[in-house]
């Protein structure tokens, strides 16, 4: 784990190229929150390219940005600078959680993305790990040469592009001081499926930590950074916790 205090931007200078085999955040982009300072999203993506193992994941999470009553798709908006860097999309996630902001002019806005980019073909997947329970799990073919076999996998089905996770507000078991945290399931099901134990996952922009507490229980390495003290200590201090083996 090494879990770094400073500007994202200059930190990462620091880590050497082709060293990262998942890059997981949500970088601030100008929506309002309390720590949210404006970055050049386009600087941060050239920055940050070249840290990724060839084989590699860029999974970025974000929203929408709203400016002057409109909606601006923050993943779309930026989707042409990874083509431009050789990245193409694996999966497009809508996470959806349900609750939020209730709008009066439009409808209101009860998800977010994950895109998840590679430059090779040959990048990680594990499905097993993420599988979720079958809708009918003891359903079996009638006829044919499977006749009395389960016709779905045992272990679950595929949980799809549409993950149905509840975002970490008020009263939420894992609430920190933190405006915007990852819920740690989302983290969880990201990094089981896109990588392997023992690879390096980075998230530069960590803020409380939770991509880190999931690397710890999944046994990746870690590397974090954080500018603001605050969210710095929080996340160090979650990591730091021993290992429960269960999610809150």
């Amino acid at each position: 784990m090494k879990l770094i205090h400073g500007d994202c931007l200059e930190m990462m200078k620091d880590i050497p190229d082709n060293s990262v085999d998942l890059l997981l955040t949500s970088p601030p982009y100008s929506v309002g929150k309390e720590y949210d300072e404006t970055v050049d999203i386009p600087t941060f993506l050239t920055a940050i390219f070249s840290k990724i193992e060839t084989n590699g994941i860029f999974a970025w999470q974000t929203g929408n940005r709203i400016k002057d009553g409109f909606v601006y798709p923050m993943d779309l908006e930026y989707h042409h600078i990874f083509k431009a860097n050789g990245f193409n999309l694996i999966n497009r996630v809508v996470w959806t959680f349900g609750h939020g902001l209730h709008c009066t002019k439009r409808l209101s806005g009860r998800y977010e993305t994950i895109c998840f980019y590679s430059r090779s073909k040959i990048h990680t997947f594990n499905l097993d790990p993420i599988r979720v329970p079958q809708k009918y799990p003891n359903k079996k073919y009638y006829k044919g040469p499977k006749k009395g076999q389960l016709s779905g996998n045992p272990l679950g089905k595929n949980p799809t592009d549409v993950w149905n996770i509840t975002n970490v507000k008020n009263n939420h078991p894992e609430k920190t001081e933190h405006p915007c945290q990852f819920p740690e399931e989302l983290c969880e099901r990201a990094i089981s499926a896109f990588s392997n134990v023992k690879d390096t996952v980075s998230d530069p922009f960590m803020g409380s930590g939770t991509t880190g507490v999931i690397c710890k229980n999944l046994n990746r390495n870690f590397i974090g950074i954080e500018k603001d003290e605050t969210y710095f200590n929080i996340a160090k201090e979650r990591i730091n916790q021993p290992i429960t083996g269960e999610l809150k």
